[in-house]
């Protein structure tokens, strides 16, 4: 695959055989962004594990995405208001439902009452699809709408590895200070590591790299990170 001009110049940049300390990596990785536009840090690990399945979870980043999250809460009664009041940007029961399963999907995340997920369990086919169907595991259903609506507005990214065990999340935008992106990778490691199934056998992460959404893997000396996170 030939890649052009602006990549191959920043690739020179990176020693593809180095384990960069996560502070090298940070300033690597932004300083090999070859985009016009405000990237995102974006973090790759792999997961050591069987049951890939049940891999999966959230985590709360210190500094957020950078991204506005736009938050859709399927509620009744009083606990519009409660979703209104966190900041929840569409908030309905049949109505939104009804809008929905005509294929409307401007939103981010999703969260439902219990009550609403019989309803809700029908949107499958179009929230299914875009990975918004509201989980228990994942908070989107509980009762504390105000608690997920607050969570997801300021940060929590949900997490699950693909088919080949990797995880890949966004951290933050390329803009944030150094320190900011610092803290959001060490959360989604802290985070994946406390969240370890009780019968992984080895080492549970495999690898760890960094990138630019237009820019180059820097490989991070995980070690060194789990060593100083403990």
């Amino acid at each position: 695959m030939k890649r052009g001009k602006k990549y191959q110049e920043q690739y020179k940049k990176v020693d593809r055989t180095k384990l960069y300390t996560l502070e090298e990596a940070v300033k690597l990785a932004k300083e090999t962004s070859y985009s016009k536009f405000d990237g995102t840090l974006e973090v790759s690990t792999q997961v050591n594990y069987k049951s890939l399945q049940n891999v999966r979870g959230t985590i709360s980043l210190p500094y957020g995405t950078g991204k506005k999250v736009r938050v859709l809460v399927f509620c009744k009664g009083e606990k519009q208001n409660e979703a209104k009041n966190a900041g929840a940007d569409y908030v309905g029961d049949v109505d939104l439902i009804e809008k929905v399963a005509a294929g409307w999907t401007d939103f981010d995340a999703c969260v439902a009452t219990p009550d609403m997920m019989k309803d809700v369990g029908k949107l499958g086919p179009v929230l299914g699809r875009k990975g918004l169907m509201p989980k228990p595991k994942a908070g989107t259903v509980t009762m504390d709408v105000a608690k997920a609506v607050t969570e997801l507005k300021s940060g929590r990214v949900e997490y699950r590895p693909d088919k080949g065990g990797v995880i890949h999340l966004g951290v933050g935008k390329l803009s944030f200070d150094n320190t900011k992106l610092l803290e959001n990778v060490k959360a989604v490691i802290s985070t994946l590591l406390k969240d370890k199934p009780s019968d992984a056998k080895g080492e549970y992460l495999r690898n760890l790299s960094l990138s630019a959404t237009m820019g180059i893997g820097v490989k991070v000396d995980l070690k060194e990170l789990i060593n100083h996170l403990n």
